[in-house]
């Protein structure tokens, strides 16, 4: 089998489809995302089709180490993504090839079924996270996640700290104490603001706080660990093995929450999980995207020890031909052959746009300064 075409498909919202052609017939599927950069994430993994076309496809660790090795410039975002999205859909033709599902080829099932969590604040409930949360649970989510303020100056207000303090009194005592309540911090806060909120939270016992600093200074995340008693979770921007060894040897993260569309597909996702069960540490995979990235999530939740919990924000309505469906905030490990999922082309027709981004940027309303995503 040889790879013949490598086809990127930019659909909405913002996501995009990587289809990995074969001379046999056999197409695999991939999810290649670049917050931003759309256009970047095209030309490298044209750049890649240039290496991989007249390959056979089942090789996948062997393309994984040429296509990340050989590039000279090892990490970033670009080359990761892209490599990330190959790699899911490698693996894809594999499955396929074999007639098998892509964690049965791991090592088989740890898992008959994945706990999901609920994003809270999705519509119709964009202003109302309390109506939101009573949502979820009605629908049989025993977690969800919620930001629980958007734009942050190094330091607030007491009055900033106590509504950030009441919204999660809020929402507790609307789903009561057999819920978990995930808090997403985004990166939006310093340190010192970070600190300063999880002990305003802490009475409401959050399942876990993340991204309560951005990654790239591995100490301050550090300090906020051993801050507060709360789970610290991180790792959706950062990429590869590499990345998480600092967080694991300083023990700066409880949880960690690679992106299998950021840092290194299914390959390396399932190594990062390696990693960390021999630090105790538990993996929820960060998949805010479209059901691709999902479904290649699912793949390895089923197959690894230390898996928590799942995020989605998408089941694939209006993408795949059998949506994912979860029952009482569960989700069944899909047991068709590679990643279990056929795409909807009819349907996605009209999801198709040129992949033209309009970057987001954040300013304070207060005094115009930039403000994080």
């Amino acid at each position: 089998m040889k790879v013949t075409r490598l086809e990127c498909i930019p659909i909405r919202p913002y996501w995009m489809i990587l289809k990995v052609h074969t001379d046999e017939g056999i197409v695999g599927l991939g999810e290649p995302i670049a917050e931003g950069h759309p256009q970047a994430l095209i030309s490298c993994i044209q750049e890649i089709g240039d290496y991989l076309i007249g390959e056979d496809p089942r090789r996948v660790e062997h393309h994984w180490q040429s296509i990340y090795r050989h590039s000279y410039f090892r990490s970033g975002l670009i080359l990761n993504s892209a490599l990330s999205a190959v790699d899911q859909a490698l693996w894809d033709i594999t499955g396929k090839w074999l007639g098998q599902p892509i964690y049965q080829l791991l090592g088989g099932k740890t898992r008959d079924r994945v706990r999901m969590y609920g994003w809270l604040g999705v519509r119709p409930y964009e202003h109302d996270l309390v109506a939101s949360a009573r949502d979820w649970v009605q629908h049989g989510f025993t977690a969800v996640k919620a930001c629980l303020y958007g734009y942050a100056h190094p330091l607030e207000s007491p009055a900033f700290i106590d509504q950030v303090a009441a919204q999660m009194a809020a929402i507790r005592e609307a789903v009561g104490d057999s819920v978990d309540i995930a808090v997403d911090f985004h990166g939006r806060s310093t340190p010192a603001l970070s600190i300063l909120l999880a002990k305003a939270i802490e009475p409401y016992r959050p399942y876990f706080i993340e991204e309560p600093v951005l990654p790239e200074n591995v100490d301050a995340l550090v300090t906020m660990a051993r801050s507060t008693p709360i789970p610290i979770a991180t790792g959706e921007r950062l990429w590869t093995r590499r990345g998480f060894r600092d967080i694991l040897e300083k023990q700066a993260a409880a949880i960690l929450q690679p992106d299998l569309s950021h840092a290194g597909g299914i390959s390396e996702c399932r190594r990062i999980a390696a990693m960390a069960e021999t630090y105790y540490v538990s993996m929820a995979l960060h998949a805010p995207t479209g059901p691709i990235n999902l479904a290649a999530a699912l793949q390895v939740d089923a197959c690894i020890p230390n898996f928590l919990i799942q995020e989605h924000v998408s089941t694939g309505e209006g993408i795949l031909k059998e949506p994912f469906k979860i029952v009482d905030g569960y989700l069944e490990v899909p047991s068709g052959p590679g990643l279990g999922i056929e795409l909807d082309e009819e349907a996605l027709a009209e999801r198709i746009y040129d992949g033209v981004n309009v970057p987001c940027r954040l300013r304070h309303p207060d005094d115009g300064s930039v403000a994080d995503l």
